[in-house]
């Protein structure tokens, strides 16, 4: 019955258009990608039994925010776990659990919010939904690479683009839900979860639908393998398993663990971060502004980067990454001192750029030092650093800025010390990115 999932089902006539995977990889990342809008739950779910305020029944928002935070857990750990089998059994099979696990995280989730039970919600977005979370982002990686050897950086680029636009489609969809069947009973949750579960299951079998992999042997027509000059692109294979022990694994492993922690910090703490810096200035109104400013520049960031860097290169992307945000880092102290907020946030609009940047790039980088044989199982793996990150750049924000007020620091100067400590992680991320070089040939595959 479900033999259309197997991978030999997927395998693509030598005359398909290989521009119809990019759509099948988007309609995967931009339902997934609504996880970075799940705090438009946050005040509803604290009102469940209130309905129009919280009481002492309901639950509270530091309950409320281990939900995002089990799912971003969940996310890496099933990349990590999930990714030799995906390269085995194909994209397609893939993406049909990664939407049965993710719509269905909205269901349980449902269930939860039904019976007011905290801990369905956790297993459901939590765990099951993250799961899905994790196998959708790394379903198209490999599959893409395969079909635009002469532009990997712009093909992953382009999907890993969805996830990060994934918040601009879930979270006014599930503002206007939540409007439709919140009354004075009801604050709308549960059947909100019902419908969006439902509307992203559909979304995510048209990627089902439209996957292919290339044939054997396939590549694009009148491509020719570049040689690297610097040897820092490779035409050998490593496998998963043997990848975790090499020093290059964990040298990008690192990169991508502190460029997250910084910026997913920022991004938790943007809108008050603002507000607090310019209180003469910003409203809230403003602030609201300034988070979807900087969502959209972390969109804009996955494409423009990761296909510059098919231009002048991974190391060379990545050193700008890190070199150039650091600087940034460093001077928004001192840009926080002016009257205008516009050099503040020109800063953070570029820093966004290059989180993103370096989310969509890290899969081509991957394909040059590890070659396309398990470059999806490899990713998978190493987005065990997004999961730190996760967890890592959040409490930095937070727990520095609330021991700087409690030592008596005004708010507007309680996030110097983080953004000095955000640029040295960056720092640390500059040299890791110096330190990579070819991959030793004792861990390439005999092919």
């Amino acid at each position: 019955m479900f033999s259309f999932l197997d991978r030999k089902h997927t395998v693509a006539a030598p005359d398909h258009n290989r521009w119809l995977i990019p759509p099948a990889a988007l309609a995967i990342h931009l339902a997934i990608g609504q996880v970075y809008a799940f705090s438009v739950f946050n005040l509803p779910l604290s009102q469940l039994i209130g309905v129009t305020e919280s009481t002492a029944a309901d639950w509270r928002l530091t309950q409320i925010g281990w939900i995002f935070s089990i799912a971003i857990v969940f996310l890496g750990l099933s990349a990590a776990l999930f990714g030799k089998w995906l390269e085995r059994e194909g994209p397609r099979k893939a993406m049909f659990y990664a939407a049965l696990c993710f719509s269905g995280g909205f269901f349980v989730s449902a269930l939860g919010v039904h019976l007011h039970q905290i801990w369905l919600v956790y297993l459901g977005y939590g765990v099951l939904g993250g799961i899905g979370l994790g196998i959708g982002y790394i379903s198209p990686v490999s599959t893409l690479i395969k079909w635009f050897p002469d532009r990997p950086g712009m093909a992953t680029g382009m999907a890993i683009m969805g996830f990060g636009g994934g918040a601009m489609i879930g979270s006014p969809l599930a503002v206007r839900l939540l409007g439709t069947f919140s009354g004075p009973e009801s604050a709308g949750v549960w059947e909100t979860m019902l419908v969006m579960g439902s509307i992203y299951f559909v979304l995510m079998m048209i990627g089902v639908a439209l996957v292919r992999v290339p044939p054997d042997g396939w590549k694009p027509e009148g491509y020719v393998p570049v040689k690297s000059t610097s040897g820092m692109i490779t035409s050998n294979h490593v496998d998963a398993d043997t990848a975790l022990k090499t020093p290059q694994f964990w040298l990008l492993w690192v990169m991508l663990c502190v460029n997250v922690t910084a910026g997913i910090g920022v991004l938790g703490q943007a809108s008050p971060m603002i507000q607090e810096m310019f209180p003469a200035t910003i409203t809230v109104a403003d602030a609201a502004l300034f988070v979807a400013l900087l969502s959209f520049f972390n969109l804009i960031g996955r494409f423009f980067w990761s296909s510059l860097s098919d231009k002048i290169g991974r190391q060379t992307t990545y050193g700008i990454y890190f070199g150039l945000g650091l600087l940034l880092y460093a001077t928004v102290p001192s840009l926080g001192k002016f009257e205008t907020a516009f050099l503040f946030i020109a800063a953070f609009s570029v820093i966004m750029t290059m989180y993103g940047g370096g989310f969509a790039t890290i899969p081509a980088y991957l394909r040059d030092m590890f070659g396309t044989y398990q470059v999806g199982a490899i990713h998978g793996r190493l987005l065990t650093a997004w999961s730190t990150a996760g967890v890592l750049g959040p409490v930095l924000i937070n727990y520095l800025r609330q021991w700087q007020i409690d030592s008596g620091v005004a708010p507007a100067d309680a996030y110097t010390i983080t953004m000095y400590i955000m640029a040295a992680l960056l720092a640390i991320g500059f040299a890791c990115n110096l330190a990579l070089k070819p991959v030793d040939a004792k861990y390439h595959m005999k092919m």
